[in-house]
């Protein structure tokens, strides 16, 4: 289709620019035309208009890919997409109006990576994995997660782009019932994609990992492969570690970078919110071999990682939502004044319970102190000292959970409200369950003040537990 010039009028609305002009689609900036009396319908929000490219020379994706967009676009909410306008259909002009968003994409910032630092890939990644997030709990895979696709708003936030090669778990496939073969950008494209496995979560994660090892590296892990042959070599070769070309990049951060391009999905980060938890707390990563390694793997290892691919079967993944339940951030909130034995023992009971049914569910033990506690000019109540202080507490409180193997990190926070603290951390982390002591007021006192235990289940984003206090009969006579 042959561009629009600013002021054609189609389905009342009016073609203001053209900001691009690609080889899928062209998209405008539109208002709503005015009507015949001259009367222009405000908007809420800037408008864009995608019309997709289709001519003779263009190929089937490029109405699929519309067709998958105009029915996923529509079901999509929440900050980290445009807000859905309008659609034309295929039988005259195929477009959709969405909300046009302001902001840099990944792809501008990736071209001066040389001045990003480590924090700066780590904010970036976490945004990307906190929207991907929001996508899976949505029962949708992007699957086609690039630098183009990816918009950093000016407040840090990230905006997906074009899901014309999305899958939503609850309608048809349309792209692999169409086109029955790898579908995907090929620099950014999971193992499993390239056999045609679609609709698992850990592929948006695989191509967050590269992303990020272009941001860390100026380079791509995998090359630029044009062939089919080229794609499946992801299936069982091990990138060059970002260390070997920028040496000064922090273990952490490679630790992350490796993890995410697994070309097993079951030994990525098991949902994006793992992925943004361990961006967004680079202190609390479990640094591996994976993370200090410097040097690429040899021939034999590529060699027995070929034998194994060769008869490995990829196996789709439950519906998004469910991988994200099956593994749960859980946070407890610990706390320590005025606590008891019970209390300690009976939330220890709960987190034992929760994890015990949820083999990769990660773990924060949260406690929340006042700032009064560290304002002290005294050495031993220096804030280093203190924080040390609570660390050990809630790492000795964890002991008797065993918790080796598992992903565990202990965080002090510093607020003068405690259930606002909690609640922050919680939707800052996407957290899906707290566990926490139940008030030990009578419930004439919780009708007239309104507890912490109280404050945070009325708010919280996700499940809370409210955990009694009791002991073991055994405990009962020592206590």
């Amino acid at each position: 289709m042959k561009l629009l010039t600013p002021g054609t009028v189609l389905d009342g609305f009016e073609i203001l620019e053209c900001m691009h002009a690609g080889g899928m689609a062209h998209i405008y900036r539109v208002s709503y035309a005015a009507n015949a009396h001259g009367v222009r319908r405000d908007s809420e929000f800037p408008m864009a208009m995608k019309i997709p490219r289709m001519t003779a020379g263009d190929g089937a994706e490029n109405i699929v890919s519309f067709e998958v967009e105009l029915q996923i676009m529509p079901t999509l909410t929440g900050a980290h997409v445009p807000r859905f306008v309008a659609a034309g259909d295929l039988s005259r002009t195929p477009y959709l109006v969405m909300e046009y968003l302001p902001g840099q994409t990944l792809q501008t910032l990736i071209a001066q990576s040389e001045a990003m630092t480590p924090a700066d890939m780590a904010r970036i990644g976490a945004a990307m994995a906190r929207a991907a997030h929001s996508l899976h709990r949505q029962n949708v895979c992007h699957l086609d997660l690039k630098p183009a696709n990816v918009l950093i708003q000016a407040d840090g936030r990230a905006v997906m782009l074009d899901f014309g090669l999305s899958c939503h778990a609850h309608y048809p496939d349309l792209l692999a019932e169409e086109l029955r073969k790898a579908v995907g950008s090929p620099i950014w494209i999971a193992p499993e994609q390239v056999v045609g496995v679609r609709g698992d979560p850990r592929s948006d994660v695989f191509a967050i990992g590269v992303m990020l090892y272009q941001m860390a590296t100026g380079e791509t892990p995998f090359g630029e492969p044009a062939t089919a042959g080229g794609l499946r070599q992801r299936l069982w070769m091990t990138p060059v570690p970002p260390r070997q070309h920028r040496p000064a990049l922090p273990e952490w951060l490679q630790e992350i970078i490796l993890k995410c391009l697994e070309p097993v999905a079951e030994q990525r980060y098991p949902s994006a919110a793992h992925l943004a938890f361990d961006l967004s707390h680079p202190g609390d990563v479990q640094i591996t071999a994976r993370g200090r390694q410097t040097q690429g793997a040899g021939f034999w290892h590529h060699f027995k990682r070929w034998l194994r691919a060769a008869g490995m079967q990829y196996q789709p993944s439950p519906l998004p939502t469910q991988q994200i339940d099956e593994v749960p951030i859980v946070m407890v909130a610990l706390p320590y004044k005025d606590v008891s034995d019970a209390t300690l023992y009976s939330l220890r009971e709960a987190v034992q319970r929760s994890l015990g049914l949820r083999p990769e569910a990660r773990l924060a033990c949260v406690t929340v102190i006042s700032p009064s506690e560290t304002s002290s000019t005294q050495l031993d109540k220096s804030e280093t000292n203190v924080h040390r202080w609570h660390l050990t507490r809630m790492k000795q409180w964890a002991e008797p959970l065993n918790l080796q193997g598992r992903h565990t990190s202990f965080h002090v926070l510093e607020s003068g409200d405690v259930a606002d603290a909690l609640l922050a951390y919680a939707k800052g982390n996407e957290v899906n369950m707290i566990i926490m002591g139940a008030a030990t007021h009578g419930l004439q006192m919780q009708r007239l003040v309104a507890t912490v235990p109280i404050k945070v289940a009325m708010d919280a984003p996700c499940t809370v537990i409210l955990v009694k206090q009791s002991l073991p009969f055994e405990l009962l006579a020592h206590s």
